[in-house]
């Protein structure tokens, strides 16, 4: 079916590189919800899967993430998480079970996903793309081609964020 509204040009999208085990990406939150609460659906936040070695659960949760993602609450299950790092570092696993059963989720999905590997191939291309472009730590915030590294300090990223996103934004709205 298709769709009989005119053409939209696509919206902004701002690639968030995110390690669910990382406190940074923990604090990083708060600049994230402002940006939804600004923008709406004029900007587009794509979770993107960049696990660190140090964090033994960080590969795992990004699988998890991606299962939550298929279930249509990615961003909620992200947030959830995030909010417990401390939780994820002593259970593991587990832990991302019961945060899927808590939001609702189909657990037992969950389960499975992590058994059989089937978003690994997702979460090793977000990693590999993430080397490409040369993210090293996380939170990694990638928008209108620039990169800004909030792994060593959120201090001033939403700022930069916000300017980009209006400055491709005003650009959008005066195309032909």
């Amino acid at each position: 079916m298709s769709d009989p509204s005119p053409a939209r040009t696509a919206v902004p999208v701002l690639d968030v590189w995110c390690e669910l085990q990382c406190p940074d990406c923990r604090t990083a939150l708060a600049d994230l919800r402002a940006l939804r609460a600004r923008y709406g659906d004029r900007l587009e936040l794509r979770l993107r899967h960049f696990p660190l070695e140090k964090h033994k659960h960080a590969f795992a949760a990004a699988q998890a993430a991606e299962e939550a993602l298929e279930q249509g609450r990615g961003w909620a299950y992200v947030e959830a998480v995030l909010a417990r790092v401390e939780e994820l570092d002593r259970k593991g696993e587990p832990f991302l079970v019961e945060v899927a059963r808590e939001l609702g989720l189909d657990a037992e999905e969950f389960d499975t996903a992590l058994i059989d590997g089937r978003h690994i191939l997702i979460v090793d291309a977000d990693q590999a793309e993430g080397k490409a472009i040369g993210v090293t730590g996380t939170p990694t915030y990638v928008i209108g081609g620039e990169r800004l590294d909030g792994g060593k300090s959120q201090e001033g990223l939403r700022e930069r964020v916000e300017e980009i996103a209006d400055r491709l934004l005003a650009g959008d709205a005066q195309a032909p």
